[in-house]
């Protein structure tokens, strides 16, 4: 858990979002498409199936620390990535 730094993380989230700028760009506009259906829907899919097993993953990781998940559940299901981001940093606070 101590691998995770700031830059690290920032550099994670910048990728996302160019990622799914070009993902937003290619299907986006009145013109078609360049993305089958097909690819949509395992995209989405596997979007869904990451966000629950990262929920999981969270719920593991605050069970051990000690930590209350649940206050990140509402947070999480707006914005996952950004929440993800701030409970791992929460996490990796030192306690005085």
């Amino acid at each position: 858990m101590y691998v995770w730094n700031k830059q690290f993380v920032i550099g994670l989230v910048v990728a996302f979002v160019i990622l799914e700028s070009i993902f937003f760009f290619m299907s986006g506009g009145g013109a078609e498409s360049q993305l089958h259906v097909r690819t949509t829907q395992w995209i989405t899919a596997n979007y869904i199936l990451l966000v629950i097993w990262i929920f999981v993953w969270m719920v593991d990781q605050a069970r051990v620390r000690g930590k209350n998940v649940w206050v990140w559940l509402l947070p999480y299901i707006i914005c996952p990535l950004p929440t993800l981001v701030a409970f791992i940093l929460m996490l990796q606070r030192r306690i005085a």
